[in-house]
């Protein structure tokens, strides 16, 4: 069935006579009569009962009269609603934020895209940068912003890059860090390993009985309290009153911690994609 069986059907309900339907959609009686009873094969049921006074629907012909009636509003909803769509960006944006930047950076980000393109479906999947870099691999997520160095053929651009630094409360401002507790963090593996070996070249090690947490904001209370110290990127010390310590390696570079925009060409063809690409570029000026 398609749309003309719906009109057909459609007119056989109005003027419940075979005649009249007929001229209604400028089809001679027998063609309407053949594609009647090609509807009624396709769907394995009698549409309609004949009499002098006109047609009757069966209770199956009911059935499909008020079914094809919805079928007929909804592709008038479609239609109207693509139309309106010419005028504004809309669809269905699905990226991938990393957790800290989902945390400290996103609000910003997405306060400026909806007030721009209110009329997009926007999901966000808030993960490790490991877990969704495995996601827009795959093509589970349409944009990913991720930190942490990722091998990506396609576009990728540097957001920001950032220190990490070492954060310990004012009262243990002059102590030295091997004189207080660590307090460590679930992270990725990759800046996991960065962190042990800026710690072994500094002597450092982690307290067998020592405190682990498996959130930035859970570390950064801990050393307010004064209960340690302990080593994360600058992107939530806003509001920390404590000493922070910029980490430099061995070798003078300094420990940053980059983070990336990365998406494909092919997504690029979507609108609403491409308009929050351009937004996270403007929130982060210069990129």
């Amino acid at each position: 069935m398609d749309e003309r069986d719906f009109e057909l059907i459609a007119a056989l309900a109005k003027t419940r006579n075979i005649t009249r339907a007929a001229e209604q959609l400028f089809v001679t009686q027998s063609s309407l009569s053949k594609r009647i009873q090609a509807i009624e094969s396709e769907l394995g049921i009698t549409l309609l009962l004949r009499s002098r006074l006109g047609v009757h629907f069966t209770p199956e012909g009911e059935e499909v009269c008020k079914r094809t009636a919805e079928a007929v509003n909804q592709l008038k909803l479609m239609r109207s609603n693509l139309e309106a769509q010419k005028d504004y960006i809309c669809g269905t944006l699905n990226a991938g934020i990393s957790v800290n930047y989902s945390l400290y950076k996103l609000p910003k980000v997405l306060s400026m895209f909806r007030r721009q393109y209110p009329y997009v479906n926007t999901h966000i999947t808030a993960d490790h940068s490991r877990k969704l870099y495995l996601q827009i691999l795959n093509g589970a997520i349409d944009v990913a912003i991720l930190r942490g160095e990722y091998q990506w053929k396609e576009n990728k651009i540097l957001l920001e890059r950032e220190r990490i630094c070492a954060i310990v409360n004012l009262k243990d401002k002059d102590k030295s860090l091997i004189d207080i507790p660590f307090i460590g963090r679930k992270t990725d593996s990759g800046f996991e390993r960065e962190i042990m070996q800026w710690m072994h070249q500094n002597n450092l090690q982690t307290e067998q009985h020592g405190i682990v947490v498996d959130s930035i904001t859970t570390c950064v209370e801990m050393v307010n309290h004064g209960i340690g110290w302990t080593i994360v990127p600058e992107i939530c010390l806003g509001d920390f009153t404590g000493d922070i310590r910029p980490l430099t390696f061995s070798n003078g570079e300094p420990f940053v911690r980059s983070t990336y925009l990365m998406y494909t060409d092919a997504v690029l063809n979507l609108p609403q994609v491409e308009a929050f690409i351009n937004t996270v570029r403007n929130t982060h000026k210069g990129v």
